[in-house]
């Protein structure tokens, strides 16, 4: 975690409304200028998980209040950079937590449902498993599934297009939404800053031996969040990042 990077603890790891089985959990939320949704999306959060420590990378709006109002951990890097380093901030936060065994990515625009958190952390509890990935693809499709046809277009071409992550037998390799224990969240070292770091993500899984599995999962595309990230723009840049992520030396 960067050095200069500022934290305001939040509640201590023991309060909470949330189930006490619960507790062992930390939601890592990256988050770049969403104020305007991060409080209640951290809010529904912590009914269930009461542990949740938001990065604030650099933004420019009021995000940083937002999610002190919410009652999570603060971390605030001084400049924007990349929601990799956000991850990996949050996770070095999380795993120096007394207590922390289970370790959540979790998107601040509130594409993310708790309902399904819930599901991969029962999955990695009681199955032989270190990490848990979401999938959009998990399930035969059906009618009023939301993932926009461009954004289901590049993600299946990614696929296509990486041995690692056909010999890993993901459907979605670049789905937010990821679930892990001790074991990964000791060894992750993300060192690609932007939306790379999925394809690093997934690198670190076929290379460090991580036992993963899927879990289909509904991801909510709101008019907020559709705003923010489903051009076509980001399409390139999600498959020119996973030819890079593959080049990556270790």
């Amino acid at each position: 975690m960067s050095s200069d990077s500022e934290r305001l603890p939040g509640p201590s790891p023991t309060s909470g409304g949330g189930p006490a089985g619960n507790r062992d959990v930390w939601l890592v939320v990256p988050c770049f200028n969403e104020g305007t949704v991060i409080e209640d999306v951290l809010g529904t959060a912590r009914e269930t998980f009461p542990n949740i420590v938001a990065v604030d990378d650099g933004s420019t709006d009021d995000s940083a209040a937002a999610i002190h109002r919410a009652g999570a951990h603060l971390v605030r890097h001084p400049v924007n950079l990349g929601q990799g380093a956000a991850i990996q901030t949050g996770v070095e936060y999380a795993r120096a937590q007394p207590g922390a065994r289970y370790f959540v990515t979790f998107d601040a625009d509130g594409q993310h449902q708790v309902k399904d958190v819930l599901a991969m952390v029962e999955r990695l509890r009681c199955e032989p498993v270190d990490i848990v990935v979401g999938t959009r693809f998990g399930r035969p499709r059906r009618e009023g599934d939301q993932v926009p046809l461009i954004k289901r277009v590049v993600l299946k071409t990614v696929v296509m297009l990486s041995p690692r992550t056909r010999r890993l037998g993901l459907t979605d390799a670049h789905n937010g939404l990821r679930v892990f224990n001790r074991r990964v969240a000791d060894d992750l070292n993300l060192r690609m800053n932007g939306m790379s770091h999925a394809s690093e993500f997934v690198e670190l899984m076929d290379s460090r031996g991580w036992r993963v599995a899927e879990q289909p999962v509904d991801i909510l595309y709101t008019e907020y969040s559709m705003s923010k990230g489903q051009s076509l723009l980001n399409g390139i840049n999600i498959l020119s990042d996973g030819f890079v992520g593959k080049r990556l030396p270790r």
